[in-house]
């Protein structure tokens, strides 16, 4: 079952790794920084758009974001 605050801690799990600020992120998605802080705290969600590109920047499946996928992503 799909879990917003999984989906925020992968995602910054993913951000940390990669030593990117929230800033960063929210640049390549077009967003504000409060907006990435609202995913990542697990109180907002984004648009299929965003996942993709999400997904992309990070070489992830959206199975791993979204927690269908409890191994660790892809590279």
């Amino acid at each position: 079952m799909f879990s917003k605050e999984e989906f925020g801690l992968r995602l910054k799990k993913l951000r940390l790794q990669r030593q990117e600020n929230q800033s960063a992120l929210a640049e390549i998605l077009g967003v504000s920084v409060a907006q990435i802080s609202e995913i990542e705290n697990g109180n907002k969600s984004t648009t299929l758009e965003k996942l993709a590109l999400i997904c992309e920047h990070y070489q992830v499946s959206a199975d791993y974001l979204l927690g269908f996928q409890p191994g660790p992503p892809r590279k």
